[in-house]
């Protein structure tokens, strides 16, 4: 029989961007710009210049642009960068089905390996869109998803990220598989990376399973092998991960036919998907009643059982680290209640101090609702309701959350999502040209041209 890992690469290596519906691609520029958006507004953070620093000891030969500096280096080291820029606010497009994951996660990959092999905008889209495919189907194959048992999303990057990089690599198909087979014995990953209080290795984890795919690429490429039933085959992804019912159908269900990047969010707020349904509902009360902190006595969110587990556990109540604070419920509400808004700056180390923040947290209780974790994930429902210091009570609920495709963010609310986030780095007119070979990405006879208008001026080696 043949395995679902081949299946999966005759799929990666036969699909030509003619294939693909005119509705796809224009997700995909629409993502790619979000994307880059994201990466720009997280290149001066502490964190990243970290992670700038390391890259740069590492060297590497210089193939590769490094999305902010001007730093060149191999692929390898260029998707990790890249994929954590884009991932670092955790304000990345999202799909939550079964399973979580963040898509985009990927594109870095495809910029890294496309520019290395001196391939086309049309190359790198192709690949960007073979990742969706793959990396959302995954979040449907598993019930209840793997995050459910434990285990993050990346242990799911490994299977796609070999075949993103691997089409980009030139790679044939018996190439691909033996590149999953490597990938995806070598790099499961501990959902223990978003449980508590989080660390900087919340962001790393899927960026890491991404640079493992270009890993596993070339080492396929020279001729190595891997398993090929490493998903379906003795001691592989379904029997040892047998907490979970798998429907492999799912992989390779409409592949081809069925473009999934289109059901993709775009983030209006830079959290964690799940708390945007909460956020739209509270948002929506104190606007509706013109409700301002002063007013609250106490909050209630109503939403699933696996919201309150991850999002509401004690140590999300007094968040000292960006990424805790966007993975806390309370903390995000009582944001939304004194703001009126979420942004990259509600995470700073002044708001995480902020004892006005911190006070009116304290008043927030987040309850698991059975009859609303009954609709999910088809629905993901969320109520709040707020009672003011008169005792007045007032109750908003919400199905849909910004950004969802139900109601998603127009193209001009993209631009002015990657306005806002790139603005502080370089100028109207750099910016603009960014968007105009984004929508014309597919044009671009040389990746290489893009990635350039990626380096930020004045944030170089000299200034890390």
């Amino acid at each position: 029989m043949i395995s679902i890992s081949r299946k999966m690469a005759e799929f990666v290596h036969a699909l030509q961007f003619e294939d693909i519906p005119h509705e796809a691609v224009h997700t995909a520029k629409r993502s790619l710009l979000d994307s880059v958006g994201c990466a720009l507004a997280a290149v001066g953070n502490e964190d990243m210049q970290a992670v700038y620093r390391f890259i740069e000891k590492l060297g590497g030969i210089p193939e590769a642009t490094v999305i902010g500096r001007d730093i060149r280096t191999n692929a390898l080291n260029a998707a990790l960068m890249n994929g954590l820029l884009i991932r670092a606010l955790d304000y990345n497009d999202s799909y939550w089905q079964q399973d979580p994951s963040h898509p985009s996660d990927l594109i870095g990959t495809a910029l890294a390996v496309a520019e290395a092999n001196g391939k086309t905008g049309r190359d790198a889209l192709l690949a960007i869109i073979l990742g969706y495919e793959l990396e959302m189907r995954w979040c449907h194959a598993a019930e209840p998803g793997i995050r459910e048992v434990g285990w993050h999303h990346a242990s799911l990057t490994q299977f796609v990220s070999p075949l993103v990089a691997g089409r980009l690599y030139d790679l044939d198909i018996d190439q691909l598989v033996a590149a999953v087979g490597i990938s995806g014995c070598s790099h499961f990953t501990l959902g223990g990376v978003v449980a508590g209080h989080l660390t900087n290795m919340k962001n790393t984890a899927d960026p890491m399973a991404a640079q493992a795919g270009v890993c596993a690429a070339l080492m396929a490429r020279e001729g190595y092998t891997g398993p090929v039933e490493v998903i379906e085959g003795k001691e592989g992804l379904i029997e040892v991960l047998n907490h979970v019912r798998w429907n492999t159908n799912e992989l390779l269900r409409g592949l081809g036919k069925e473009f999934l990047i289109t059901r993709c969010s775009h983030k209006p707020f830079p959290t964690m998907k799940l708390t945007h349904e909460p956020i739209t509902a509270t948002l929506k009360v104190c606007t509706e009643y013109g409700i301002v902190a002063d007013d609250v006595s106490d909050i209630v969110v109503e939403t699933t059982t696996r919201t309150a587990d991850i999002l509401a556990d004690p140590g999300k109540y007094a968040p000292d680290t960006k990424e805790t604070a966007d993975h806390s419920l309370p903390y995000v509400i009582a944001a939304a209640v004194l703001d009126g808004k979420i942004l990259p700056t509600s995470f700073s180390d002044q708001r995480l101090r902020d004892p006005e923040l911190r006070g009116l947290t304290k008043k927030i209780k987040v309850v698991a609702n059975p009859e609303i974790d009954a609709l999910f994930p088809n629905i993901k429902r969320a109520r709040v309701t707020i009672t003011t210091a008169s005792g007045q009570q007032y109750t908003a609920q919400t199905d849909v959350a910004k950004g969802d495709p139900e109601d998603p963010l127009t193209d001009d609310e993209i631009v002015a999502k990657f306005h806002a986030n790139a603005e502080e780095r370089m100028t109207k007119q750099h910016m603009d040209e960014i968007i105009q070979a984004t929508w014309r990405f597919e044009s671009l006879k040389s990746v290489s041209d893009y990635m350039a208008l990626l380096i930020t001026p004045g944030l170089n080696r000299a200034t890390m």
